[in-house]
């Protein structure tokens, strides 16, 4: 099993970041600069989704995760996953918290939009278990 961000959404991305630099030679020098960093912004985005592909990857002896500095790999035995759901100035956030419980050093926290796919579905099924 494994899961990405979705791809349409690195497209729309990408598309939002070519459109953005097109009208950059339309603005004055702030909005040059402030529509610049939403491009390298933007751009930035694209190329974490690309390079972090699959994201999470898990198998029947252990779970991989693929960070900016590499692969984690997590043995089955030492996982433990959990689903949070909190709420900040009104909008709810669900995650999957990964741990390697032998290592308190190892803990990933992946959302929707790493994942593509809701936490609580990929925890379930990381877990044998039907989707809560």
């Amino acid at each position: 099993m494994q899961w990405s961000t979705r791809p349409l959404e690195t497209a729309l991305a990408g598309v939002a970041a070519v459109a953005l630099a097109a009208v950059l030679v339309l603005l004055d020098l702030p909005g040059r600069l402030l529509v610049g960093a939403a491009v390298l912004l933007l751009v930035g985005v694209v190329l974490r989704d690309l390079v972090l592909r699959p994201r999470l990857r898990a198998d029947d002896e252990s779970v991989v995760v693929r960070t900016a500095r590499g692969g984690v790999v997590i043995p089955r035995a030492r996982l433990r996953a959990r689903v949070r759901t909190s709420r900040r100035l009104g909008v709810r956030s669900t995650s999957l918290e990964l741990e390697d419980e032998a290592d308190d050093a190892v803990l990933l926290v992946l959302g929707r939009r790493d994942l593509g796919a809701e936490p609580e579905q990929v925890g379930a099924q990381l877990l044998g278990h039907r989707p809560f």
